[in-house]
């Protein structure tokens, strides 16, 4: 016996029987039938040396608690874990958009917003990275079933500069019900500001108008959310 280190055996995807590995049993008995490790195994391809992609796929939903939270993970984060780079992270983004594009199609699967942090997840992982202020407008139909989340301004918010037949402009095209204000303080903090509770006024009074009703105004920080309905600003 040789006093070297033992050699560690690390099978890759290759190794498997061809009736075990992902993209096979996908062709043979459907999506529905791999685990979501196997599923993000056949979006990445190839693992690294060391750690073939099906236990790439497990680590990196350990480490983030599952689908969702990785889904949440911004771009810079995954790109810099062992085993990725911007090709596979651009493509694991891609997917999750188009999941989520399907879900917003689809009326009987379309997400359902109960309350402000079913709306905050929606948009946290993605808005609270912004650099500059960013306004969203979530469409709601008359079960509060996500129908679109248009985004209608950039810039700094004020009552000034944000015209509120621009917010409205999708929700009517669209014919929803309710709309729900959403967006980011780029400085991380999601404290209202005194110019966020006037224009919450302001477009509160402009849904009466057209009959829509404005369920919430939500403040994006960092991984923190605000509604101004749970504070009672500008909501009587």
């Amino acid at each position: 016996m040789s006093d070297q280190e033992p050699i560690e055996y690390h099978p890759t995807i290759k190794d498997l029987p061809l009736g075990d590995r992902p993209r096979e049993r996908l062709m043979r008995d459907g999506a529905t039938a791999l685990s979501t490790a196997e599923l993000l195994a056949i979006i990445f391809r190839v693992g690294v040396t060391g750690e073939n992609v099906l236990t790439l796929a497990n680590r990196l939903l350990a480490k983030y608690g599952g689908l969702a939270g990785l889904a949440r993970a911004p771009f810079t984060d995954l790109q810099e874990e062992h085993g990725l780079g911007e090709a596979k992270v651009t493509t694991l983004k891609a997917a999750f958009e188009l999941g989520r594009r399907v879900a917003l199609t689809a009326p009987e699967e379309r997400l359902q917003v109960r309350s402000p942090a079913d709306a905050a997840n929606l948009l946290m992982g993605e808005m609270s990275m912004l650099e500059q202020e960013h306004l969203r407008v979530v469409l709601l139909d008359t079960r509060n079933r996500v129908l679109a989340i248009p985004n209608v301004y950039v810039g700094s918010l004020n009552t000034s500069v944000v015209r509120i037949s621009e917010l409205f402009r999708d929700a009517i095209r669209r014919n929803a019900a309710a709309v729900i204000i959403v967006h980011n303080h780029p400085s991380g903090d999601p404290t209202p500001s005194p110019e966020d509770v006037a224009l919450t006024r302001n477009i509160i009074s402009a849904g009466q108008l057209l009959d829509i009703e404005v369920l919430d105004h939500l403040v994006i920080g960092q991984q923190r959310f605000v509604s101004l309905k749970e504070r009672g600003l500008a909501f009587s």
